[in-house]
């Protein structure tokens, strides 16, 4: 009989995530047979669980280890990839992020450690319904996709987190050590589409003055 890790490869699904649903695909049969063959998988290393319904070859029969943000994806379903990771995939901040740093809808704050694979923080942030994804972008990563915040929407997200008032360029430089020359990804006209994202007037008037030391 197959073992489930040998259809996944042959499926060509070494390396993607899959759900229950489509392990039911792969496999056919019973749930119970689908339950002793994902169980067997898991008792043996060569299967991990993500969550509840979300799965993956262990890195050492995939031979490659998931990106984090196509993980991150996989963990919450509606989230998207910002903050600090965001900045770093991006290029504005020098240093590797540690963990993962998600922008998830609702109010429940997450934390997730998945084993050889890292810490995810999923935080909830008070957004204007209808402009969740403003300013995020799709991006494919090993052949799965991820949404990740621009660089704009990912520090404005760090400002809403952290209620912060607008520090000026030169403070936002030191604090975060931007590089200068990642300011050039950060366009004053694309700062009206982000206006209307954040519920707290404070965010509003932080646009405003961030808005004003961009063009000026």
């Amino acid at each position: 009989m197959q073992t489930l890790t040998e259809a996944i490869i042959t499926a060509g699904w070494r390396e993607r995530i899959l759900s229950e649903s489509q392990l039911a695909r792969l496999l056919g049969g019973s749930a119970q047979r689908r339950y002793n063959l994902v169980n067997r998988a898991l008792h043996r290393g060569e299967l991990i669980r993500l969550r509840r319904g979300r799965y993956r070859l262990a890195t050492a029969m995939a031979g490659t280890a998931p990106h984090p943000f196509v993980v991150a994806q996989a963990l919450r379903a509606g989230s998207y990839v910002s903050l600090e990771s965001a900045l770093s995939f991006h290029g504005l901040i020098p240093e590797a992020v540690p963990s993962t740093l998600s922008v998830v809808p609702g109010r429940r704050r997450d934390e997730m450690t998945v084993q050889d694979l890292g810490t995810f923080l999923f935080w909830p942030l008070a957004l204007n319904p209808g402009y969740f994804l403003e300013g995020v972008e799709r991006v494919v990563l090993d052949g799965q996709a991820a949404l990740v915040a621009g660089p704009l929407r990912a520090l404005l997200d760090r400002c809403c987190l952290f209620r912060s008032d607008w520090p000026g360029l030169a403070d936002l430089l030191h604090s975060l050590r931007i590089d200068p020359d990642g300011l050039a990804a950060l366009r004053a006209d694309d700062l009206d589409a982000l206006r209307p994202v954040y519920r707290h007037r404070r965010l509003r008037t932080l646009i405003d003055a961030m808005q004003r030391e961009l063009t000026s």
